[in-house]
């Protein structure tokens, strides 16, 4: 048989306090009764202990301090109704309600289906009539939103920004990038430029991005030495130019390669299409790809298209930040793209991390209270997680639903085959067709 454990009263503070006998020489240590009274009780106060127990606040307030430099307690601010008071709580406590609260509030989302994600995708983005913006405040928006997603470079203002825009107008987007704010340039590594036999084939359909300045560094795909090989020859020229001078005009280069306009022309396009230049403006490239100012043989000379006044610059693909910083700042981007991120998001990311990598950041960042987990959209598996402001917008759509949002297949919504029913559209379906048309026309 178990013995019966005895106890015994003792008196302090005018208060009658009892304990196990075998802890008689222990009652007046006051760092070891913190440290077992906390193994028990959730978050409390200083003033609380002190008063409960009867020992002095300075004496309670001490021993917290040396719990804490143990890493046995930690003191925040976890109630309401303390008045703002500083509250202490055992590690192990606060990681299980840390825990359980994280499950309520997982629990307490209700998931939309996936014709309503696409319709909150539409709003998300402002593709949706009625939620456009406004002008160049609008157009940096939407290129902070969509940067580091490739679209074809024909399709960027025609079937995108004028869809996001309310009244779009050309010199919106060549501002801000004559600016230097934003900047325009193909970021994944093109096939031609690692090896094999592949020609390079510049044609409208080229993927590039649009991107703020002062965010390339972790957009940026570092790439070892660019094979150019597969170049022709004025593209290399033209490389080799812009490597020794730096950024030149359109003139320059044709006087130093001795090339002829027209060669330059598509150098300078085969370049762009492989990701190796970029411009002062989009003019530059607009002026490349409009098949209306496609040179004609007049009386034995070229007549070449209107070139823009900036000049063109390399592309320089070097890692520039932290690997572990790369992902949560791409983390962070996929979030304000899309609102809600889950693994078949990244369907048509050409330059994202790989969601295992993701993953942790996305988790840790829901542990910090910046995001929520939980199950936003029903019928896709593992975890999802979204901005708080996404939860109130998706809430509002299954309220007061709007119907379908129609886009091009070169919009970043085009997520048929990915999110809604139905084979993949490739986003370049259209504009191929188009660009046929323009061919058969000529």
């Amino acid at each position: 048989m178990l013995a019966a454990r005895r106890a015994f009263a003792f008196e302090r503070g005018g208060r009658v306090f009892w304990a196990a006998a075998e802890r008689r020489d222990s009652i007046s240590d006051v760092l070891n009764t913190m440290r077992g009274w906390l193994e028990y009780l959730g978050p409390v106060t200083a003033g609380w202990l002190a008063e409960r127990l009867q020992f002095p606040l300075e004496d309670v307030n001490a021993a917290l301090a040396s719990l804490e430099r143990e890493g046995q307690v930690f003191q925040g601010r976890y109630r309401t109704g303390t008045g703002g008071e500083i509250e202490w709580c055992n590690r192990r406590i606060l990681a299980r309600i840390h825990r359980m609260t994280l499950g309520h509030l997982r629990r307490e989302i209700a998931p939309v289906t996936a014709a309503q994600f696409h319709e909150f995708l539409g709003r998300w983005q402002h593709a949706a009539d009625g939620t456009q913006l406004h002008g160049s405040d609008g157009v940096l928006s939407v290129i902070r939103q969509l940067q580091g997603f490739e679209i074809p470079a024909s399709a960027w203002v025609s079937q995108v920004l004028t869809k996001r825009i309310a009244n779009y107008r050309t010199d919106l987007l060549d501002d801000l990038c004559l600016s230097g704010e934003v900047v325009w340039a193909r970021l994944s590594p093109h096939p031609s430029l690692s090896g094999g036999e592949r020609r390079v084939r510049p044609s409208r359909i080229a993927p590039i991005s649009f991107f703020l300045r002062e965010d390339f560094d972790w957009l940026n795909l570092e790439s070892s030495t660019a094979d150019c090989s597969n170049l022709s020859d004025p593209s290399r020229a033209a490389l080799e130019v812009l490597t020794k001078r730096g950024a030149c005009f359109f003139t320059d280069l044709v006087r130093a390669t001795a090339c002829s306009a027209a060669e330059i022309e598509d150098a300078l396009w085969e370049l762009t299409a492989c990701g190796l230049v970029t411009a002062d403006g989009f003019e530059n490239v607009r002026a490349l790809m409009d098949p209306r100012r496609r040179r004609t043989e007049v009386a034995g000379s070229v007549r070449r298209p209107r070139h823009a006044a900036g000049r063109w610059a390399l592309v320089n693909h070097t890692a520039n930040s932290d690997p572990a910083d790369r992902v949560r700042r791409f983390a962070e981007q996929l979030l304000l793209r899309w609102g809600v991120v889950f693994r078949d998001m990244l369907a048509r990311e050409s330059i994202s991390p790989p969601w295992r990598e993701l993953l942790p950041v996305l988790r840790r960042m829901e542990a910090q209270g910046e995001i929520r987990g939980g199950r936003f959209v029903s019928g896709f598996t593992g975890e999802q997680f979204a901005r708080l402001e996404a939860i109130d917008l998706l809430r509002a759509v299954r309220r007061h639903p709007a119907g379908a949002v129609m886009v091009s297949p070169a919009d970043p919504l085009n997520l048929t085959g990915i999110i809604l029913p139905g084979a993949r559209v490739s986003k370049t379906a259209v504009i191929r067709s188009v660009a046929l048309n323009a061919g058969a026309a000529g």
